[in-house]
């Protein structure tokens, strides 16, 4: 990270807590939502950014088509309750804005529109690091509907493991996110097996990373057997420490 003074250094400092600005943007073939098996079956635009002092973060989210017609908005607060050496547990709550086109019939003419749906969503992160490289995962989302029409209540619990820092070369690293998840939608139901892998550069700011998705089982309307993409994105990182005279 990247150090910036917001004042002039002296022989005597005292600095005070440092914040953090950190994010991606990437270019897909394929739009993923925060739940794999909801597509844009699209090309798209993720961008990601992570903004945080102390334990808490705010992490806009935004996934669109080219046209801006499919995709979303979701603007994540979180808070770290447990920040341990080897346990966290992350809590957070969003607002989201979904895109999505349906077809609407007036005096026996179609027409496609773009609709926003809103939601509200919870979220539960426990995470236990078992070595600097390995850690075990759980992620419970609990989402809401804000409108009558569309989906109302979406629970789903997520099961992973995050395998970092995989050497390839002495500039190459991978790091693999297996992970399977239970989803209930409106009573609609469907369990999984999803994995991304990610490829990065020690000196370079772009990385190639990849999602599979697999049904194992699911009785939800539009369910897609097996999902895939590829993304590049561009990655940063700053953090941002004020320094005071004693």
């Amino acid at each position: 990270l990247t150090e910036k003074s917001f004042s002039q250094q002296t022989d005597s400092t005292q600095s005070t807590a440092t914040s953090t600005f950190a994010g991606s943007v990437g270019i897909t073939n394929n739009g993923f939502s925060i739940i794999p098996t909801f597509s844009l079956n699209s090309p798209a635009i993720n961008m990601n950014y992570y903004i945080s002092k102390k334990r808490f973060s705010f992490d806009p989210d935004i996934r669109l088509v080219p046209n801006g017609s499919k995709g979303g908005f979701i603007f994540w607060l979180r808070y770290k309750l447990i920040n341990k050496q080897k346990f966290s547990l992350r809590v957070g709550a969003h607002p989201a804005f979904s895109f999505i086109r349906r077809t609407i019939n007036e005096n026996g003419n179609s027409t496609e529109i773009t609709e926003m749906l809103r939601f509200a969503a919870t979220e539960v992160v426990p995470n236990y690091q078992i070595t600097p490289n390995w850690s075990v995962g759980a992620v419970y989302l609990h989402g809401t509907g804000l409108q009558k029409h569309g989906p109302q209540r979406t629970d789903v619990l997520f099961l992973n493991t995050n395998i970092a820092n995989i050497k390839i070369s002495n500039q190459l690293r991978f790091m693999l996110i297996p992970m399977v998840y239970f989803l209930n939608t409106d009573g609609y139901k469907g369990n999984y097996l999803s994995a991304t892998g990610i490829l990065s550069h020690q000196k370079l700011p772009f990385s190639i990373s990849s999602t599979i998705n697999q049904t194992i089982f699911s009785d939800i309307p539009g369910n897609q057997d097996f999902m895939w993409n590829v993304l590049l994105a561009y990655n940063f990182s700053k953090s941002f420490r004020k320094v005071s005279l004693k």
